[in-house]
C-alpha cells in the first residue's frame, strides 16, 4: 500500500510539473485568480476537486 501511495504522489508532482513546464503564463493566470477569490469559495473548489478525484478513484479502481 505504501509503494502504491509514493506512486500516486509522483505522479501528481509529474503532472503538475507537466503544467508548468507546457503553460508557465496560464498556470499564473490561474493562481492570481485563486487568490482573488475569498477562502470559502477556494474550499468550496477544493470540496468538488476532492469528490470528482474521488469519484473517479473509485471507478478506475473498481
Amino acid at each position: 500500500m505504501a509503494a502504491e501511495l509514493l506512486s500516486a504522489l509522483c505522479l501528481v508532482a509529474v503532472l503538475e510539473g507537466l503544467f508548468l513546464f507546457v503553460a508557465p503564463g496560464s498556470w499564473k493566470r490561474a493562481a492570481e485568480q485563486l487568490l482573488a477569490l475569498p477562502d470559502r469559495q477556494v474550499r468550496l473548489l477544493g470540496a468538488v476537486v476532492l469528490g470528482l478525484g474521488l469519484a473517479a478513484l473509485w471507478l478506475v479502481r473498481r
